[in-house]
């Protein structure tokens, strides 16, 4: 499994109850790189948020990783986006594909400590990026 989430399953394990944890999840928005004004446009939204959200894939070179960048207008929400970013930044299409959110969003206990909304959202976000590293694997 990958060492960054694996850290961020030992890092939820470690932190004593979800008001540590939610101020992780800040923690990690406060960390993400900027995005550039004319980066947050209507092709990089990600639809089905209630937040203003921008995802950005950037080709990381030769060996088709995709570093993801992202931003969001709600603390928490850019918080998610750190963590979605932990588990698919820096990763092949083929890593990507291959990657059971559904099994990791379960190991952290993640879904049942967010609102139905914030969970549409995340879902969202998880879409986005699939499909980005989908339209990779196709071309």
């Amino acid at each position: 499994m990958d060492t960054r989430i694996e850290q961020l399953k030992t890092t939820f394990d470690m932190l004593p109850d979800w008001e540590e944890r939610y101020r992780y999840i800040i923690d990690l928005g406060r960390k993400l790189e900027p995005l550039e004004d004319d980066e947050r446009n209507e092709a990089t939204r990600v639809r089905g948020c209630m937040s203003q959200v921008w995802l950005v894939a950037d080709d990381d070179g030769a060996d088709q990783t995709l570093h993801f960048r992202g931003d969001s207008d709600a603390h928490i929400v850019r918080g998610l986006i750190g963590v979605l970013l932990m588990i698919y930044s820096d990763k092949t299409p083929e890593q990507i594909a291959d990657i059971d959110i559904n099994q990791i969003f379960a190991d952290l206990n993640l879904e049942q400590h967010i609102t139905m909304n914030r969970r549409n959202g995340l879902y969202s976000m998880v879409e986005t990026i699939q499909r980005t590293a989908q339209r990779r694997l196709d071309a």
